[in-house]
Order: C-alpha cells, then structure tokens, then sequence
C-alpha cells in the first residue's frame, strides 16, 4: 500500500499552480517524466532508486535527506498522484542552485573551481571518479580553457558549470518528452500487431536450473555434407592472442570471405594443436566464427557456428549470396585465460655458447621457433610467404615488412620458390640473437608477443584452423585482411544472438534493465540490456553454477552498465565437458 502524501491546501495549491495553463504544462512535464521511466501511469514507483531517477528526468536534483522525506522504511510504493504532489513541494533545480553548490565547492573563494576541488567532492560523495574523469568533465564545458570552471559577477554569460548541467537538465526534459510520445504512439497501434514485450516470458521470480548433458554425450546437430568432397574449399589458419598492451583484450586473425555466386556455404572452426595449446584435460578451448556482411556499419551479423559436428568442430551450413563478407573469429577466453593464469617456473635460456665462443640456440628455444612457424604459416604449405611474414613481423613488432628488409631476407636465409623455410627462419633468429650480441630482450619480445611465458609454454594464444566449403560457387577468395581486438568487432553482434535467442527476465524494480541468458550447446552468455537514461551498476552472480568456468576472474562479477546499452557480462563453459553442467545467475542492482 502506498504511504499517502498529506494534499496541500488549496490557497497552496492554487499558489504552486498558478494559472490553469501553467498546470497544464507542469502536469505534462510530470507525465513526460513518469512515462520515461515507466510504461504506464498506472505503474508505480517501487524503490528509492526508481524515485530518484524519475525525480531527475523531471529536472530535479533530489538529495538523499530529500529522497529520504519521500521514501521511509514504511514506504512500499508510490503512484504517479504521489510523484506530481512531490514535484509540487521540490521545486526544479536553477542557476540560484547550481551557484549554491559550486560556492560550497569553491573552497578557497576564488571564483574559480580547480581540478583539484572538484576531485575532491566527486571522488569522496556518491558514485565515485577518478581523476581522469573528472578532468574530463572539465575539459568538455572549459569554455574559456583555462583549466578551471568559473562562476560570479566577473563572467559576462552565466557560469560555464550552469551551463553544463542547465543543459543537460533541457535535455533530459526533451528525451522524456519524445519517450511519452513514442509509448502514446505505440498505444495507438491495432491490438493485434505483435510487439517484443507482448510475447510471453520466463517469469523473473521463479527461475528454473538450466541443466546441460556432458557435451561429449550429446549427439552431433549438424553433420558435415555427403558430397563435401565435390564442393570448392579454402582454408586458413590464424591464432587468438591475450593482448596485455591492449589491457588483457582478446585479439586474432580477421577474414573476408569474397563469393562470386549464390552459394550454400558450410564452414567449420577448430583449435591448431601446436604443443599443448587450444586443449586442456577438460576440454578444447571454444572458438566459433561470426559471419558478417560487408558493409554493415552496424555489424549485423548473417550467421555463425553454434554447434559442433562429431568431429568435435563447431560449424554451421547455410546459404549465402554472392558478394563479400567479414568472418570474425570468437573466442570467450575461458580456457585460455585459466592457462594464462598458471604459475610460471625459472626463466628459460634462450641461446648458449659453444666451444669456439659462438652464439648458438638452445633446443629449447629452437622448439619454440617451430611451433612460432607453423603458427606464422597462415596457409598451411609448410612455408612462409612475404604475407605470412608481414603478419607474423605485425603481430611481434607492430610494423609491415619494409622492402629493404625483405631484401635482407631474400640475401641472407634460406628460401623455397621465394619463400621462407623453417630452416631459414630459425636461422634468422639466430642472426638476430649475433647481432646483439647474445642480449635476448628482443627475442623475449617475439616470444611473448606469440603467447609464450617465461618457461617457453604457449599459455597466452589458441591456434586455430578455418575451412570453408562452397557448393555452387567455383571461385570463392578467403583472405586475411587484419589482426584486431574481437570486442571491437563483435561486442554488438554477440548481444543481437543472446537478445534474439535467450531468455529474458525483468530486474526487480527496474522496468528499463533485462537480463537475457543464452546457453547453446557448449557455451552460456549472460547480457545485460539498459534502457534507462542512467548508467547502473548490476551485481551478477553465477557462483551457485555447477562445473562452469567464466571469462570473468569471478563468478560473482559486478559490471557498470551505461545509458542506452547492451552489454555481455558473462561467458560460462563447462569446466570438465565429460560431466552435466548447470547455470545459475542471480542479478542484484547495486545503489
């Protein structure tokens, strides 16, 4: 039951109102509001949080001491009545405001509001900055550039911080004015035209345990064609990097795939076996390929491999049309980040002298080098051509190869119809290792960049192979065209799967915030999707999940969700894929 707001007298009344016109305008500003938070007026408001945020589209500020007039232990709920009657009492924030509080943050009385002052208050009260945020903030309303924000008699225009938040205050006014109009307009539609939010969904409250079978005892969901042998093939190998330059990303191998006519296509992906990496005891690390159509600014995707064959290789078959597409391999890093974890033992050597004081390489390293080679190989011929080099010299040194270096090339190792062999390539770090002098930095360098550790283990990258089968297209170009970080690329793409083919459920209290569960045959993804004007904070807990392993470093794993967005919070596989495996996940919006 709702805590009922004592009603104004109606001298008071009269004296808020003031003209019936203006009553008007306030009570569609109200609504305006109320209705960009919520579907209907008949919805009412549920949480402290929900209060403040629908008191903030109106164009107030509520403080907490102000929040906590409204909202007490003995509060349930409140109805739009009880949200206009508020605005009523509190008034909309303005420029008196806005200098009241930029005075109390102008400590030193100068005038001005400092970097440091405004770090001060913005990193110690509510959500809290970091310094570079807030010089951000600076930078983008410093009118003046200055470095500092300024208000008082001495400026000609207004305070450039009233102007900030004035503002931003006009325009959440506005965004509530257009989401009013757009759900009217949607209320206008025929009853019998179907909308997402109309089908039915999982209920919220009771959720049932999704229950997988050990994925080696499922049968297979997609079988390879019969006359496979007499359709057109090309292939490539590339590999999955964990970037620790680029904060730990996932990066690899991207494609095009060029198709000359309509085709049906069936494509498969794999880990490489090189050493012991792409495999565990558990299982094989996931990777799946996305394929999307050229030109997409929106990187909508056609299709991509969601089951594995019997072969254990995940694959999908389907028609394509002639023309070009991405193909953009995936990975959620699971396995491959528990490998990158492992302890390391002492730093292996790397090169040794000889009898006659020569610089020679170790076994140990030279077996590095032929597992570095054959990873370089993208073609898979057992030679490295001048392309191959360039990706393997972009991955370890960020640059192309120039033609002067090629040319050293050509003239110092060996080649085979103009391309490298593993001979010549293992002689041409042991030239490198010669030309500084046994100093290893640069080769160390190399090493890592390919994923290896200080014992030499492969632990930071999955090889991983890539064929494609086209039945009715002769000539079909599969190509590699970059190396870049997957959440670039396919943060969108993953969302539309999950968001299309999950299941949702509503948070408790917030109308705008769902939580969509996605679980295919040997994967689970979890996406969160905000559609509220504030970024929130939302608590994901999967720790009561049976034998999974999470791309997060912890299965109780709290990620910031911005205004407008969608955002995948958890990739969970099983750990041991010989035994069942159970999801579980608990959301909790943290204040």
């Amino acid at each position: 039951m709702s805590r009922r707001l004592s009603r104004p007298s109606s001298a008071a009344s009269h004296r808020s109102s003031g003209s019936s016109a203006h009553d008007s305008e306030f009570k569609v500003e109200c609504k305006a509001a109320y209705l960009s938070v919520y579907d209907d007026l008949k919805d009412v408001i549920s949480s402290e949080y929900d209060l403040s945020a629908v008191l903030q589209q109106s164009g107030r500020n509520p403080t907490r001491k102000i929040l906590a007039k409204y909202w007490t232990d003995e509060t349930d709920y409140l109805t739009f009545d009880d949200f206009v009657n508020i605005c009523r009492r509190e008034h909309a924030t303005t420029t008196d405001d806005l200098m009241k509080a930029f005075r109390k943050i102008d400590i030193n009385g100068d005038g001005y509001i400092s970097l440091d002052e405004l770090f001060r208050m913005l990193t110690t009260r509510g959500e809290k900055m970091t310094r570079d945020e807030v010089q951000c903030m600076i930078d983008e309303v410093d009118e003046n550039r200055d470095g500092k924000l300024d208000y008082g008699e001495r400026i000609l225009y207004y305070s450039e911080f009233c102007n900030m938040l004035m503002s931003t205050t006009d325009e959440c006014k506005k965004m509530s004015m257009k989401m009013m109009e757009k759900k009217e307009r949607k209320k206008k539609r025929p009853s019998n035209t179907p909308r997402r939010d109309d089908m039915p969904r999982p209920s919220p409250r009771v959720k049932k345990d999704k229950v997988r079978t050990p994925v080696g005892s499922r049968s297979a969901k997609v079988s390879e064609p019969s006359n496979l042998r007499d359709w057109t093939h090309t292939s490539s190998k590339g590999c999955f990097f964990i970037d620790a330059d680029e904060g730990g990303q996932i990066i690899s191998h991207q494609y095009t795939l060029d198709l000359a006519d309509d085709t049906n296509v069936f494509i498969t992906m794999q880990p490489n076996r090189i050493g012991d990496a792409g495999f565990t005891d558990d299982g094989p690390v996931d990777t799946a390929i996305y394929v999307l159509r050229e030109g997409s600014s929106s990187n909508k995707i056609v299709t991509f491999t969601e089951q594995r064959d019997s072969k254990g290789r995940y694959c999908v078959r389907c028609d394509l049309s002639a023309g070009r597409y991405k193909l953009v391999p995936f990975t959620t890093g699971c396995r491959l980040y528990e490998r990158s974890a492992g302890r390391e033992t002492k730093e292996v050597k790397l090169i040794k002298q000889d009898k006659e004081d020569k610089i020679v390489l170790s076994k140990t390293f030279k077996k590095a080098l032929e597992d570095i080679f054959d990873m370089a190989d993208l073609d898979g011929n057992g030679l490295l051509s001048r392309e191959d080099f360039n990706w393997y010299n972009i991955r370890t040194s960020g640059e192309e190869v120039a033609d002067d270096e090629w040319d050293v090339v050509e003239g110092n190792i060996e080649l085979e119809r103009g391309e490298i062999t593993k001979t010549g390539f293992i002689h041409l770090n042991q030239m490198e290792a010669e030309d500084n002098d046994g100093d290893t930095d640069d080769l160390w360098v190399t090493l890592t960049s390919m994923g290896f550790n200080k014992s030499l283990v492969l632990n930071q990258a999955c090889p991983f192979k890539l064929d494609v089968y086209t039945e009715d297209c002769r000539d079909a170009s599969l190509e590699v065209m970059g190396l870049e970080a997957q959440a670039v690329m396919l943060e969108d793409a993953v969302c539309e799967t999950v968001t299309a083919k999950g299941e949702v459920s509503k948070v408790k209290g917030m109308k705008d915030l769902s939580v969509y569960t996605y679980i295919g045959d040997a994967r689970a993804t979890v996406v969160v999707e905000n559609q509220s004007y504030s970024k929130i904070r939302i608590q994901l807990d999967c720790s009561r999940s049976k034998n999974v392993v999470s791309n997060q470093r912890d299965l109780n794993y709290t990620l910031t969700v911005p205004s407008n967005t969608t955002v995948v919070g958890h990739h969970l596989i099983p750990r041991d894929e010989k035994a069942e495996w159970i999801v579980r996940c608990q959301e909790s919006i943290l204040r």
